[in-house]
């Protein structure tokens, strides 16, 4: 699959959605590869023939897995960015704010993609592209946004933005600082200020 490719999708029967539900709970607090197939399905309160049935494998969970927290986690995105207005800036921090709201609700131990990564870095497996394709997203977000900011230097400011952006979210994860997403909207709006 290219970097480009939609990952196959499966589709959500009751079952499924229960098997899924424990798996992301249960990926997120352990990491993906302390959990296995058992553990999932009898936290599910299905059978293993149930999960491979409607899975396939381990490894589409993980995709459904993270492709479920990255649609998610873009559904709240837009959200706050529909209600920053058109300003540029003001779309910049509301994308910093909605990464706090998101870590203080669902991002305890930090980003799933970049936890993920830590666990996934072969690019032939299925949920690779899910989690390198999320960052590039991220990071044509923000091209987008610093274009309308700063045309010229559109590149630079959307690359420093990203590094913002994940320092923050590493940072909240390990808890390294009391507030990093402050620490990291202070610094934005220096930069956008500048």
């Amino acid at each position: 699959m290219g970097p480009q490719e939609k990952p196959r999708r499966v589709r959500m029967t009751p079952g499924a959605r229960r098997v899924l539900a424990a798996a992301e709970r249960l990926f997120y607090e352990h990491g993906i590869h302390a959990v296995g197939v058992d553990t999932i399905a009898a936290e599910a309160g299905v059978t293993k023939k149930t999960l491979y049935d409607r899975f396939g494998s381990k490894e589409q969970i993980v995709v459904e897995y993270l492709a479920g927290r990255d649609e998610r986690w873009r559904e709240l995105l837009a959200g706050r960015l529909a209600a920053a207005g058109e300003g540029p800036a003001a779309r910049v921090v509301a994308v910093f704010e909605a990464s706090r709201a998101w870590s203080e609700l669902y991002g305890a131990k930090g980003c799933s993609m970049i936890n993920a990564h830590a666990e996934i870095s072969d690019p032939g497996h299925p949920a690779y592209p899910v989690i390198t394709g999320q960052k590039r997203w991220m990071l044509d977000l923000f091209t987008g946004l610093a274009r309308d900011i700063d045309a010229a230097g559109a590149d630079r400011l959307a690359r420093t933005l990203v590094l913002l952006h994940e320092g923050a979210l590493v940072s909240h994860g390990v808890g390294v600082l009391p507030d990093p997403f402050g620490a990291a909207l202070d610094q934005v709006r220096e930069l956008l200020d500048g």
